[in-house]
């Protein structure tokens, strides 16, 4: 039996304790403050165009150039964790949106901001598929879905905190405040320097074994701490034959065999995934805004209907063990193209706030249950060494399908009006939804190793 098989069984027997929750803890919190930073141009935008007096179209572009430093983070972080480690990629990530959010609070004009905001989103691109691929590899498969949707969870908690700092904070420190605030989380790089272990499953993908072998060592006997446990159960011969054999990872796997349709599916699936979504949200305050609502009122607004996000994560990581990822992520994708349209034809008729709060709600309940799946979905169809740069690439690729979305919007938006944008929010989800339902396999329940044979 090879080293990364050995590992792999040795992972899929422990009991979930308390210390892999501490690792996840740690890894969540980061997600959490890089949900933050991203979240918060949402209830800032509206300021930053009313300050430099921009149009729609540059205030599109801003909103966009954080995107793009994603989309260039994403594809850059998953070669590199896949090459030279999980645990060294994450740290650079964290300092690299820390130092891009101080940044952005020192602008002195757009020019300046759009390009800092570039800097801050390669950090954030970098880190989100790292952290799937650190949860992803040390959680058991049958807890595996539930805890990275639980860690997408953290987005909508991390957006609804962006939403209360900028009721609270954006009239007295204004937006240039708040972004030097966001920079010091970045300190909690340390945290994960001195708690968070390398993946023993990469380190003996890449034949590390000496190594692979220490940290499973001591990961196995913070488990045994954790649970008061004297002895672990032992490996089955199911486990030991179900891992792959150690190739050397090349980007050109992913386009070949089995994983050529799952990535596909996975390219086209993030683009129009994020498209959709990050073309609607990033303008909804905004949007607020120039129907007449003040800065602060915007921002309120916004969060509440950002609360339905909480149930609706919670929801989907249910749903996912309970009925499987493809027919939850095609129900929360088609759920977010229906609630769109409708948000955006009560937007159009000048309904009621109450309806308008409502119509919101749904949708946000239905793009955060979308999210959920998308992220615990995305990492199980790689092998290890792939791992990285598979989620990598197709996380990239929805990153360029983000750093449109919102340019579209406000190209389209003095032509369509609201309507118009929410319209094509819709159809985005709805293509999404299709590809998904013509190339998408189901993994509910399946190890790591048995999705990529």
């Amino acid at each position: 039996m090879t080293m990364s098989a050995h590992v792999a069984a040795r992972f899929e027997r422990l009991p979930m304790t308390g210390y892999q929750r501490k690792l996840f803890a740690i890894i969540a919190t980061a997600w959490f403050f890089d949900s933050l930073d991203l979240g918060m141009m949402t209830f800032v935008l509206g300021s930053i165009k009313a300050e430099f007096a921009l149009t729609s179209t540059q205030t599109g572009l801003l909103a966009s150039s954080s995107f793009l430093g994603m989309f260039l983070g994403a594809a850059i972080a998953g070669v590199l964790a896949d090459r030279f480690g999980r645990k060294p990629v994450f740290q650079v990530s964290m300092i690299f949106w820390g130092v891009g959010s101080l940044l952005c609070g020192l602008s002195q004009d757009v020019n300046q901001l759009i390009l800092c905001r570039i800097l801050l989103g390669f950090g954030m691109g970098m880190e989100f598929p790292i952290g799937l691929s650190l949860v992803s590899e040390i959680v058991p498969a049958k807890s595996r879905g539930r805890y990275i949707a639980i860690l997408e969870g953290f987005w909508p908690l991390g957006f609804i905190a962006a939403g209360v700092l900028a009721y609270f904070y954006l009239p007295t420190i204004g937006w240039r405040g708040i972004f030097i605030a966001l920079s010091i989380p970045a300190v909690f790089v340390f945290i994960v320097r001195r708690y968070v272990p390398e993946s023993p499953r990469w380190l003996a993908e890449v034949g590390r074994d000496g190594e692979a072998d220490s940290i499973m060592n001591s990961f196995e006997a913070a488990v045994m701490k954790s649970a008061r446990m004297n002895a672990l159960p032992p490996i089955t011969r199911e486990l030991e034959t179900a891992a792959m054999p150690m190739v050397k990872a090349r980007f050109r796997e992913i386009w070949q065999g089995v994983y050529a349709r799952r990535t596909l599916m996975l390219w086209s699936l993030w683009f129009f995934a994020l498209l959709g979504y990050y073309g609607l949200t990033t303008w909804l305050g905004a949007l607020l805004q120039q129907a007449g609502y003040a800065a602060t009122k915007s921002a309120l607004y916004t969060v509440y209907i950002s609360l339905a996000g909480i149930p609706g994560f919670i929801f989907a990581a249910w749903l996912i063990e309970t009925w499987g990822r493809k027919g939850t992520c095609v129900l929360m994708l088609l759920g977010s193209g229906v609630a769109a349209y409708f948000y955006g034809q009560s937007a159009v008729s000048g309904a009621p706030l109450a309806q308008l709060i409502g119509a919101g709600l749904c949708m946000q309940f239905f793009l955060f249950g979308m999210w959920s799946v998308l992220y615990a979905y995305t990492p199980e169809l790689y092998p290890t060494r792939l791992r990285a740069t598979g989620t990598g690439f197709a996380s990239s690729v929805g990153r360029f399908g983000s750093l449109l979305g919102p340019y579209i919007v406000g190209v389209l938006l003095p032509i369509t009006g609201q309507g118009g944008v929410f319209s094509l929010g819709a159809a985005s989800f709805a293509i999404a939804a299709l590809v998904v339902i013509l190339l998408g396999a189901e993994t509910k329940g399946r190890s790591l190793e048995d999705v990529s044979s």
